[in-house]
């Protein structure tokens, strides 16, 4: 027979939301989704009611997903390679079709459909839509064609405040267009990050498999200010695939983003958890009190 939560804790629990609540109402929150929370059935049914419990508490949540795992499954199976350059797809003319199915077209759609099962209003877009996002091709210092990889140059924020103000939940697939109607590319942690500097959002939240910034012991930073990233990343203290996403969200904090998390989406309800609890499941990046 399996016993039922205590209610006593149930309460305990809701008292400890209620002031985030209360401080987040009406506040903007980015969050860029992907890694095993997008992959694993349990953790996506988990991130929807997130995400539409957010937004029931008067809350404005952004998604912006990644998909790599299935670009690379469609790709293997139409017989294309997958080419890699430090993390960033090497997208040809046939990749980029494949990206543009995948991303605005399946991998968004499960999205969308997964927070309308759990109660919650969402509309999927890519960059096109809307006007949404407008792009560039990504030049590389050391001069490699990575094909239709772009770079965010302009973020159109009307077709979001519309969907907000309506009471959805903006799901964005992070293609580009640029200024003759191009498809690109984009990494989505750079779209989140500027989606979260135009919008001029509360948090930047991004979800990955890691418990957040680590030292080189393998413990747990569990808050850290912009000055101390900057000394170590330039003392190479954190390295490897940690370093862009600390960029990222140094960007984010100098652009007028109140705070940024680093948190672990293989933890359940990791969203709330984060935002609603003092201890949090990830690494808090903020220079406010």
């Amino acid at each position: 027979m399996t016993s039922l939560p205590d209610p006593r804790l149930q309460a305990e629990i809701l008292i400890e939301a209620l002031p985030y609540m209360q401080r987040f109402q009406g506040s903007i929150l980015v969050i860029k989704y992907g890694g095993n929370a997008m992959t694993e059935p349990h953790l996506q049914e988990q991130f929807a009611h997130d995400v539409t419990l957010l937004k029931q508490v008067g809350m404005n949540p952004v998604i912006v997903h990644g998909g790599g795992p299935q670009i690379n499954s469609l790709l293997q199976r139409l017989g294309l390679a997958a080419q890699m350059v430090e993390g960033m797809r090497v997208t040809d003319n046939a990749t980029m079709e494949v990206v543009e199915m995948v991303l605005g077209g399946l991998v968004n759609k499960q999205i969308v459909l997964g927070i309308q099962r759990a109660g919650g209003k969402a509309i999927g877009l890519t960059g096109k839509d809307g006007d949404l996002l407008h792009a560039q091709k990504l030049e590389r210092v050391d001069g490699k064609d990575l094909g239709w990889v772009g770079e965010v140059t302009r973020v159109n924020t009307e077709i979001i405040q519309l969907l907000d103000d309506g009471g959805y939940i903006p799901v964005i697939a992070p293609i580009g267009v640029g200024p003759h109607g191009e498809s690109f590319n984009i990494n989505a942690d750079l779209v989140a990050g500027a989606l979260a500097r135009t919008l001029h959002a509360a948090k930047f939240i991004l979800m990955t498999n890691v418990p957040g910034v680590l030292n080189p012991q393998g413990q747990l930073y569990e808050r850290l200010r912009v000055a101390e990233i900057q000394q170590l990343m330039a003392n190479g203290i954190i390295t490897g695939g940690m370093v862009p996403k600390l960029q990222c969200c140094l960007d984010a904090l100098t652009g007028g983003v109140r705070a940024a998390h680093i948190i672990d989406g293989r933890v359940p309800h990791a969203l709330l958890l984060e935002i609603f609890t003092r201890h949090g499941v990830g690494t808090l990046l903020s220079d406010l009190d």
